[in-house]
């Protein structure tokens, strides 16, 4: 069996075409299916397009949360009640075709994957953020210490044994993507090209975008700490060279340097990097207080299920 799941947030000019590809697709594999889709606390009538799908097709499903959780969260959501033996996991604005679920079965059958995943071979979107993709995945790449590929997203099948594996790790911090390389497993990636968004607004803005990979880099990644014990190397090495400097222009040239400026120069760096060492340590105290606190990561309102 395959589960879909497909997180949904004010999508209501796609769900019908979304549904209907979706649909087609599974129907071509001709193995039994469901389609889990997540209303994120949309403010539009895509629960309402939702709820009509269902009245036609049962294999239509439906999680209704309390309020937007946010796009991670409404995937955890959704993979959380998936029954199926091969889960996809697909975004609701058919920039991921769902064309491509019938080459990540063979792959995973045939192949004896346990994690399928799609890699952007060209991204529809504009220069700045495709730049922005590009550095994140390979700074990334190189600060975790696990293989993670680049250019892909959360478009992927994975089977049962890794989903269970993916559900164990209960984190307040979702980056699912980064978890999903993480449990390890046999793993392989399928090129495509990614399409402009069918039709609505980008629910993915630069914010949003640098959130997660914000979630990403410390919760997989010691790269923040790091920074802070290189910033620490830098500015002493910059320190004995200028103490060097110092010397030398008192014995051999017209003196020490005078002046307010240098003053305030050193101070201005040395605050700098001690108050971006603070916020650093401060993100991870906040990110153990949140684990601690165990609150919810999505809350259910209703659900529509046989």
């Amino acid at each position: 069996m395959i589960s879909v799941v497909i997180p949904i947030f004010n999508e209501e000019p796609i769900v019908n075409t979304l549904l209907h590809r979706v649909v087609t697709s599974l129907e071509a594999l001709s193995q039994p299916f469901e389609i889990i889709c997540v209303d994120d606390g949309s403010k539009d009538e895509s629960l309402a397009r939702l709820k009509a799908a269902r009245e036609k097709d049962r294999r239509v499903k439906i999680i209704s949360l309390s309020r937007n959780f946010g796009h991670q969260q409404a995937f955890l959501a959704g993979i959380s009640h998936a029954k199926g033996d091969y889960i996809v996991m697909m975004d609701g604005d058919l920039q991921d075709p769902p064309e491509l679920i019938g080459k990540f079965l063979q792959a995973s059958s045939e192949g004896g994957y346990d994690v399928v995943y799609g890699i952007r071979k060209k991204r529809k979107e504009g220069f700045f953020k495709r730049l922005a993709y590009w550095f994140f995945y390979r700074i990334f790449r190189a600060s975790v210490s696990f293989d993670i590929p680049l250019d892909t997203g959360d478009f992927s099948m994975i089977t049962r044994k890794a989903l269970n594996e993916i559900l164990s790790s209960h984190e307040q911090s979702l980056f699912l993507r980064g978890t999903r390389s993480w449990v390890g497993f046999r793993q392989t990636g399928i090129e495509y090209e990614r399409d402009k968004r069918y039709a609505g607004e980008v629910k993915y803005t630069f914010r949003k975008l640098a959130k997660l990979a914000y979630n990403g880099i410390f919760s997989f990644s010691d790269l923040p700490v790091k920074f802070i014990f290189f910033s620490g190397v830098v500015l002493l090495v910059l320190s004995f060279v200028y103490l060097l400097y110092l010397v030398v222009s008192y014995f051999f040239l017209s003196g020490v340097p005078q002046g307010f400026s240098t003053l305030v120069t050193v101070i201005i760096v040395f605050s700098s990097v001690q108050l971006i060492s603070l916020g650093v340590i401060g993100e991870y105290l906040l990110r153990i207080y949140d684990e601690s606190r165990r609150r919810p990561l999505f809350i259910v309102k209703d659900m529509l299920f046989d």
